[in-house]
This record gives structure tokens, sequence and C-alpha cells, in this order.
């Protein structure tokens, strides 16, 4: 009994120590998979968020990738000889009209026709004066009867003076002779008087050319029955002088003044005729905004009056960018460009507008030339959207 006593405390006592070993373990265990779980969760954490930012690049990317590509330039600054095309109507500088300056009447002949040219006092056209002549003629015998009457006059007073130292004439007869005798030099001036208006008017019934110059148009035949109120019957230009009347922005008109050198071109003509500004109208049409500009030519046949032509005045020169008309818009706003900015997104740019040259068109103000500006497409663009800039090509 006691033996087994024995073994029974010997096995209880030989069970104890496993039994604490095998709850060492199982703590151990727990700290182990405690561990392993921490290690899977910092790794699910790192994966995810190295997922996220991958994916976030990845998006970037593809947004970047995505960017229409844009053709752009620097346009920078040229040297631009400024000029100003316009049209305008050609006429002539000094146009005279010319009509009937007397009493008129039935037209008996008319010497010259329109692109002949006159000399001054040339007579154009001749009226008929059959009547002026008859009056003349009978003004010229009345001059005669009034010279006899003053030499009658004369020589009654010169007897009157011879017999008044003799008592037979009293001085009161003399005077009155004396009053005759000036009386009729009187009526002889105003008979010589009286035909020279007549000769006058004669001669107003010729229609002359006032000026030399070249016959533009004719509006009179033979047979004709014309006065002062007939209108016009010629019309001239003085000198043969010619000239276009350009209308011209009141932009452009503050830069001309007299002497600027111009190149006419007539509708129909490859010609090319050089004039000078000699007059800049001072007033501005409210209207259209614009305003004359008149430019003297000499005479040529191609120069028509009533003719169109197109001209180009010089108007110095000017450094500035230049660009192709495909990059500059509008809108009710005004010109504008679209340049490249920061991130290469595009920002709106108001511009203004110079001249017209064969280069392009002249920015005078809104860009300097460093800008880099959309080419093309520039209507399909939006401010602020990215782009991918390229350079033309060749």
């Amino acid at each position: 009994m006691n033996f087994d006593s024995r073994i029974e405390s010997g096995e209880m006592s030989g069970s104890n120590p496993l039994l604490d070993d095998g709850g060492d373990g199982a703590g151990r265990r727990k700290l182990i998979i405690g561990g392993i779980v921490l290690l899977l969760a910092v790794a699910l954490i790192w994966f995810m968020m190295n997922r996220g930012g991958g994916a976030a690049a990845e998006e970037g990317k593809d947004k970047k990738d995505q960017a229409p590509v844009v053709t752009v330039v620097a346009p920078g600054r040229v040297t631009v000889e400024g000029a100003i095309n316009v049209t305008g109507t050609l006429a002539a500088r000094r146009e005279m009209p010319v009509g009937v300056a007397g009493e008129g009447g039935q037209v008996v002949s008319v010497l010259v026709d329109a692109g002949q040219w006159v000399r001054q006092g040339q007579v154009l056209a001749v009226i008929d004066r059959s009547v002026q002549v008859q009056q003349q003629t009978s003004q010229a015998a009345q001059i005669q009867v009034a010279k006899a009457n003053a030499d009658l006059a004369e020589a009654n007073l010169q007897r009157a003076l011879k017999l008044v130292d003799r008592g037979f004439i009293s001085k009161a007869e003399v005077d009155r002779l004396r009053a005759q005798r000036d009386s009729a030099i009187a009526q002889v001036k105003v008979a010589g008087a009286q035909l020279g208006v007549l000769q006058a008017q004669s001669r107003r019934l010729n229609v002359v050319a006032p000026a030399a110059g070249l016959v533009l148009e004719r509006r009179v035949e033979p047979g004709q029955i014309v006065s002062a109120g007939s209108g016009v019957l010629f019309r001239l230009a003085k000198g043969g002088e010619m000239e276009l009347r350009a209308q011209v922005g009141e932009t452009d008109l503050a830069t001309l003044a007299p002497g600027i050198t111009a190149e006419v071109t007539p509708v129909g003509f490859d010609k090319v005729f050089v004039g000078q500004i000699w007059q800049v109208s001072p007033v501005i049409d409210p209207a259209t905004r614009q305003g004359s500009a008149r430019i003297a030519l000499a005479y040529a046949p191609e120069l028509r009056p009533g003719g169109f032509a197109s001209v180009v005045i010089k108007s110095g020169t000017v450094v500035a960018p230049v660009l192709q008309e495909s990059a500059i818009l509008s809108d009710a706003q005004g010109s504008y460009v679209y340049i490249v900015g920061k991130d290469n997104k595009v920002e709106r740019r108001p511009i203004k507008q110079g001249q017209i040259t064969s280069q392009g068109i002249v920015i005078l103000d809104g860009l300097n030339g460093t800008e880099r500006v959309v080419l093309r497409a520039g209507g399909f663009l939006q401010p602020g959207e990215t782009i991918k800039p390229v350079a033309p090509r060749a």
C-alpha cells in the first residue's frame, strides 16, 4: 500500500513538470501567431498603400497620355514694313463742271469730245448769236449818231465863244451850249458802254474751257437749246490730274499724313501707279468710323474716273510678333490667342491685330514674341485645359 502510494506520488510528481512545460509552449505559440498576424497586417497595409499610389500614378500617366497633341509656335519679333491695304474710287483731282454763262440759245456746233485735251479759253461749243449780232450793229450805229451830235454841239459852242465878246450872244447862251456839248459827249460814252455789254453777252454765248485739262464728259449736241438752267454741258479734269479717294479706318488714318507714298492698282490692270497722299480727311464718318485719304496721281489712260482700285499705303516700319491667321480667334470680347502656360495648360491672351502682310498678321499688343502660342485647333480648347505641345513640322 505504501508502495502504491509512492508510485502514485511518484507519477503525480512526474506529471507536474510536463504540465508546466506544456503551458509555457502554448503561450509561446500564441505570441508567435500574434506576431505573424501583425506582420501580415503591416504587409497588407503596405500593399494597399503601394497599390493605391501606383493606381494614382497610373491614372495621372493615362491622363497625361490622353492630353491632345497641339502644335505651338513662338513667333518672336520681326521687322515689318508698314502697309495699309484699302480700296477706293478714282476721280479727277480737280473736276470742273462747265455750263452756259450767258442767256443761252440754240447750239450751233460742239467743237470737242470726251477724252480730248483743251487749253484755257478754248471754245467748246458755239451758240447761235444772229440776234446778238444785229443788236451790236444797231448799237454801233447809235454810237455814230451820238458822236455826230457831240461834234455838232462842240461846233456850236466854239462859234458862240467867238460871238460872246462882240455882245451878240450872252454868257447864259454859252453855258447852255457848253452843257449840250457835254451831254452829247456823255451820250457817246453811254452808247459805247451799251455796245460793250452786247459784245460781252455775245462772247458769253460761247462755252469755253475755264482752264487747261482733259474733257471727261460731253452732255450737249448741235441743235440743242441751252440756257443758264441747263446744267453741266462738259466736265473737265484740270490739268488731267487724277486721284484715288480711299476709305481708311480711323486707327490707320491717324498714322497717315500728306506726302506718304501709295501704290494704286486699277481693277482690270496689273500696272501699278505710284502717287502721294495730298489730303487726309479732317473728319470721321460716325456711321462707318472711316475717313478718306486722297492720293494724287498723274494722268494715265488706265486711270478712269469712277473706276475702282486697290491701294497699298506705305506707313513706315514696325517691330512686332507676326502670327498666322489660324492662331487668332475672336468672340464678343475681341481677338485673342491661346498660349501654353505652367504644366502645359492653355491660357487665353487678348491681343490687338495690326496689318495683314505676306508673312501673317501683325500683333500690335498682347504678345512680346517669347510665348508659346497655339498655332491651330485653338477653337477646340478651353482655358486651363492640359495639352501636349509640339513644334510645327518644317
